[in-house]
């Protein structure tokens, strides 16, 4: 180790003395050459070593058998959807075996843990380390002063909840944020709560990834989620795959790219660093994947700088409006006329953009651009998918329009083998928004509700995540209640979110592994343990299931198998019902113990409440169902006009000095959202460190830095200097003035208060840092 501390938080009389990073220090960082392919044996071998390693091989094995089979559970980890014609091999990747290996694990967190450890103590582990903990084995409760968890029973940590709850001045003095981990009954039930409490308070994980993509997609195509199916890969001309990493963040989605090539189907993939996972995959499941040399994914790589996407696909656009008007049959102008509305004006736009100043903008040379210009004029069946390298900036919705401009130009909306395709990360994310997590204030949805449940849900707009965090700092919400997630981690502005969790009276984690959230908690914390995905839900010795939503909008059962890491842990569903109940006290017009332990009777009312889930139970057996999208059928109807828009979209801005740079945060090979699995990133070749910046050589001798020396990086927002400190810099292939580095490590960079227009995202992929020597 060379060097060692951590970030404090700012104690005050009621706060513990609390690190909200965790120890700083070094590794052993070693280096090699970037993977020429994803996936393959290496792949299969890392996942074995880490099941049997975390939850021992042959139990590991025998879940793993069931994971995102028809009669089985699915993955929590993504939300990628499953194929209609199941392996039997195992329909699962290398990451999807290690979130199953973490949920199992053999560790605990159990009384003699918490005797053993204060928060304090804890606080100064990585995350990483915190992780390895374990399961939660019981309810346990941090109290005012004290720096040790201690155990409490489940009806007591209910009333405590509905004392505090019951206390406050208005119910928008409390927070309700839920992780997409949470199953549709689950998160219908909690979003119930909520808005029979009285409030819309409902911040949820799609506030920092998703939502601006769903604000795009809403006001462009009318539905907030993609438009295709997994079947729509094998017939697409064309995929564009944009700001995403497919082979860590989604690995199961290679197998739908190499369906694609194997049908004559080209790829453009368009990222600032050249990932493995677009280049080649190595099928662990096919002969070739495992002796041969593999499926060649991508056919143009475009190495677009941060934030620039706008600018390329303008670029992309102006010169297929060229080979337009020099009569090519480029666009699609009788579904332009029928469908849409803006052309004139967007083609008017592109007109007074120069070529020159976007090639510039975007770093993209000429040559490859009408590489991609060549493959897209003559194809009209495109697919466009995307993740937060594009809805985490300042232009995040734009960037998202800009996609849907090209899909509208090529008529590729509505069709076989077209479309967008937001790829969701946590495994339900999609099916919380889908049964009413959310802070917005829908008259429909709240007279379904009324009509199903008799009573009159808040008609004031909720806080999204930035706005709860900004509420909390201030004074202004002072219960936090999280269903699953690790929120601290995941936001942005670590310290500044750090002290709002800290002023509040009361913070409530319905978890399965400790987070780094129990130890920046409120004045009166509880850890409330629950059920894992792959765990057997029992009562009276009957199996329950629950259902979740996938990335492309289809719902399906998912029913656990294991032996429950405690017989003391409880559903989700019971858990939100006991709270209700208790903060209740057996007024109104709900029965939460029945639904709570009744998941028929939630589903029932969420086909009374929703549309799309008639027969719901039913219909979800098997292979499941599809929700209704209207932008699937080429149905603009409830847009103005009846028609698709276009839209007018302004080019990103970053003003950059000669010292300052711009900052994407990204994931390791190791790790899930914030939760992770090791310290390896073995595609991008980078071992056993996370605190690592990658920067393009030619910046590091112009700013004469060598090889893995030390810098510490600072943002600076309206007058306010964040830092993170402590990073080795890689060089890496980057475009210049980039840099990239690893969240939640880096998350302290996050300024609050600066966010993508309309969405409210926080721009966690181009922050303007300054690199200072160590």
């Amino acid at each position: 180790m060379q060097q060692h501390y951590h970030y404090m938080s700012d104690p005050t009389p009621y706060q513990r003395n609390i690190s909200i990073t965790g120890t700083i220090g070094f590794e052993e960082l070693r280096r090699k050459a970037p993977a020429s392919y994803a996936a393959g044996l290496p792949a299969v071998k890392v996942a074995l070593e880490h099941a049997a390693r975390e939850a021992g091989l042959i139990r590991s094995v025998k879940t793993l058998a069931h994971m995102n089979q028809k009669d089985g559970f699915d993955c929590p980890g993504c939300a990628w959807p499953d194929p209609d014609d199941r392996s039997k091999l195992g329909e699962y990747c290398e990451n999807g075996a290690k979130a199953l290996a973490e949920e199992a694990t053999l560790e605990r967190v159990d009384e003699q843990f918490f005797r053993k450890y204060s928060v304090e103590e804890l606080s100064r582990l990585t995350d990483f380390e915190i992780g390895k903990s374990g399961r939660i084995t019981r309810p346990f409760v941090l109290r005012p002063g004290s720096v040790h968890y201690e155990p409490i029973e489940w009806e007591e940590a209910y009333a405590l909840v509905g004392e505090h709850l019951r206390q406050l001045a208005s119910p928008d003095e409390a927070v309700f944020y839920t992780s997409g981990r949470s199953s549709n009954e689950a998160a219908f039930l909690y979003g119930l709560f909520a808005r029979s409490f009285g409030t819309n308070n409902m911040p949820d994980c799609s506030n920092m990834c998703h939502e601006s993509s769903g604000v795009a997609l809403s006001e462009t195509l009318g539905i907030g989620k993609g438009s295709v199916t997994l079947d729509d890969f094998k017939d697409a001309e064309v995929v564009m795959v944009i700001g995403q990493n497919p082979g860590t963040n989604h690995p199961r989605m290679l197998s739908a790219l190499q369906q694609c090539k194997e049908n004559g189907g080209k790829i453009i993939a368009v990222n600032p660093l050249r990932e493995s996972g677009l280049v080649r995959f190595k099928n662990p499941q096919q002969i070739k994947g495992v002796l041969g040399g593999g499926a060649a994914l991508t056919d143009i790589y475009l190495q677009v700088k941060i934030n620039q996407d706008v600018a390329l696909l303008k670029l992309i656009m102006k010169r297929l409006l060229m080979l337009h008007r020099e009569g090519c049959e480029v666009f699609d102008e009788a579904f332009i006329n029928e469908k849409t509305s803006g052309y004139k004006q967007l083609v008017a736009s592109l007109d007074a953009h120069d070529e020159v100043h976007l090639q510039r903008l975007c770093g993209v040379p000429f040559e490859q651009v009408d590489q991609a210009v060549e493959l897209l004029a003559a194809r009209k069946r495109i697919i466009i998918c995307w993740a937060m390298g594009l809805t985490q900036h300042k232009n995040g919705v734009d960037n998202i329009k800009e996609c849907v401009n090209l899909l509208l130009l090529k008529g590729s909306i509505g069709k076989k083998g077209a479309g967008t395709c937001a790829v969701r990360g946590h495994s339900n994310v999609q099916g919380d928004r889908t049964v009413g997590i959310v802070h917005h204030v829908s008259p429909a949805f709240n007279q379904a509700l009324k009509d199903a449940f008799g009573f009159d849900p808040p008609a004031r707009e909720g806080l999204d995540t930035v706005h709860a965090i900004q509420a909390m700092h201030e004074g202004k919400a002072k219960i936090f209640v999280a269903l699953g997630g690790n929120f601290v981690s995941a936001a942005s502005d670590t310290a500044y979110t750090a002290r709002a969790l800290q002023n509040c009276e009361l913070t409530v984690s319905v978890s399965t592994k400790l987070n780094r959230t129990h130890l920046v908690a409120g004045k009166t914390a509880l850890i409330l343990p629950t059920l894992g995905r792959s765990e057997a839900d029992l009562v009276d010795g009957k199996a329950r299931y629950v259902t979740v939503e996938n990335s492309m909008g289809k719902v399906h059962r998912s029913q656990g198998r294991l032996r429950p890491a405690s017989e003391l842990l409880r559903s989700e569903p019971e858990i939100v019902a006991g709270i209700a109940d208790a903060c209740f006290q057996g007024a109104g017009p709900v029965d939460w113990c029945t639904l709570g332990s009744d998941y028929e009777r939630i589903r029932e009312k969420i086909s009374e409440v929703i549309a799309g889930f008639e027969q719901y139970s039913e219909r979800s057996a098997g292979g499941g169902f599809y929700l209704p999208n209207n932008a699937r059928e080429a149905d603009f109807s409830k847009l103005p006009g009846g028609k698709a828009q276009f839209s007018l979209c302004k080019l990103a801005e970053h003003t950059l000095d000669e010292e300052s740079f711009l900052l994407m945060t990204i994931r390791s090979h190791d790790q899930f959202n914030t939760t992770i699995y090791g310290l390896d990133d073995r595609y991008r070749g980078i071992f056993n460190e996370r605190r690592i910046v990658m920067m393009n050589a030619e910046d590091m001798k112009r700013k004469g830095l060598k090889e893995e020396q030390v810098v510490h990086l600072t943002s600076h927002y309206d007058g306010v200097e964040r830092r993170a400190e402590c990073f080795k810099v890689v060089p890496y292939d980057i475009p210049e003035g980039n840099l990239a580095a690893y969240f939640p490590e880096t998350n302290l960079l996050v300024p609050i208060n600066h966010y993508a227009d309309k969405s409210n995202t926080p721009i966690s992929k181009s922050i303007v840092v300054r690199v200072e020597v160590g």
